[in-house]
């Protein structure tokens, strides 16, 4: 009995040993196989790695021959279509391929076309703004700038009149004859005074007052009513082109009838140079010489109202359901350190920047006329030249002309 319980323990250790071999080989085999599909899966993994970057090369590569001819010039876009036609002939299977890529190159070829023209109008177009937008005023066309002056000034056209003497302290150009933009404004006041028409009387803002010459704004809408004294206000003080076509409009007459008038007392006056063609400045046939305009300055300057309203820095009207307010057009009015009894600018392109005024400097009554200056702030920075100079003189009154070497005394 304890023979054969141990050949049968012994038996069954041997199976059992023989089942634990089997089962380590299985393992074994296991861990091989496994081993192997991580190889191949890490393997197919790079593979496709391979394609994708393959198909990306060869796709980006494809796209830039494409995309080539749209920066060639038209020479290389041309032999591109030609080839591809050439490439039809010898290849029919590829047949489809390259008629693709030809109507490609066509297309590109299209489009370059296209944007050159586009390039070339936008070019000619910008070369047109550049050049109107250099267009030279009257004077500056006539060579005016380039006479030299003893201050360097900016304006091609200056005068300085002593009031009380009628002497001429210094003068540039002072007989060229120049659009004066909205220094017509002056003359226009002075023929709405001399007619001793109702201040009080209402305006109304038409299309008749619109501007047809430049098509320059205005905040006083078609509609809006105001006194003639208002109308005369906003002229002369924000240079307000409706209002002073309104003024001339509503003169006894019409405008015609007021530009007549308007003429009439400018040879009144004895203003040779002078001549109108509207009340409001904005046509470049408003002529006149800074000689004149000194002389238009002091006749100006007897109007009590002309000074109250050309100095005034601010006024508002109603427009509408609503007070607009305006303000003046002459900077040096806000400035305490200018006495200035009378002025008015004015501005069109022929014209340049102009000011008139009268002011007292060093104690003495002056008359300032810049005309055709060529820089937005330059015929303010002239009037300051102009003024520093006179403040520098001696008790001996001087003049000066133009031309820096003739000074007199």
């Amino acid at each position: 009995m304890p023979s054969a319980f141990i050949l049968l323990f012994f038996s069954r250790l041997t199976r059992l040993r023989c089942r634990a071999a089997q089962a380590a080989h299985v393992v074994r085999l296991a861990e091989h196989l496994e081993g192997a599909m991580h190889k191949i899966f890490a393997m197919l993994v790079f593979l496709l790695c391979l394609a994708l970057v393959a198909g990306y090369m060869s796709t980006d590569a494809s796209a830039a021959v494409l995309s080539a001819p749209s920066y060639a010039t038209g020479s290389a876009l041309i032999g591109a279509a030609a080839g591809a036609t050439q490439a039809k002939t010898k290849a029919p299977k590829k047949a489809v391929a390259k008629k693709g890529a030809r109507k490609q190159a066509a297309s590109h070829t299209r489009t370059a076309k296209r944007a050159t023209s586009r390039g070339g109008k936008q070019a000619s177009g910008a070369r047109r703004t550049a050049f109107v937008q250099a267009k030279p005023s009257v004077g500056t066309a006539l060579g005016l700038h380039k006479t030299a002056d003893a201050l360097d000034l900016r304006s091609n056209s200056a005068l300085v009149l002593d009031r009380d003497s009628g002497a001429v302290l210094y003068e540039k150009n002072p007989d060229a004859v120049l659009p004066i933009a909205s220094i017509t404004k002056l003359m226009t006041a002075m023929v709405v005074l001399d007619a001793q028409l109702p201040l009080d009387e209402a305006l109304t803002i038409d299309r008749g007052d619109v501007d047809t010459e430049k098509g320059t704004r205005s905040r006083l809408a078609l509609g809006t009513t105001m006194s003639r004294r208002d109308a005369l206000h906003l002229a002369l003080m924000a240079s307000e082109n409706r209002a002073a076509a309104a003024l001339g409009r509503n003169y006894p007459g019409g405008l015609d009838a007021f530009v007549v008038a308007m003429n009439t007392k400018a040879a009144q006056l004895g203003l040779g140079d002078t001549h109108y063609v509207d009340s409001s400045g904005l046509s470049p046939r408003n002529r006149s010489s800074a000689r004149d305009l000194a002389h238009l300055v002091n006749a100006a300057y007897e109007y009590p109202l002309i000074r109250e309203l050309s100095t005034s820095t601010e006024h508002s009207v109603q427009v509408g359901s609503r007070q607009v307010a305006f303000h003046t057009t002459n900077r040096l009015l806000q400035s305490a350190d200018w006495a200035i009894g009378l002025q008015k600018t004015g501005y069109i392109s022929e014209a340049g920047r102009c000011l008139v005024m009268e002011a007292t400097i060093e104690g003495r009554h002056l008359v300032m006329v810049l005309l055709d200056s060529w820089g937005k702030y330059s015929r303010i920075g002239d009037a300051g030249r102009i003024r520093a100079w006179l403040e520098s003189l001696s008790a001996t009154p001087k003049t000066l002309s133009g031309d820096p070497a003739s000074p007199q005394s």
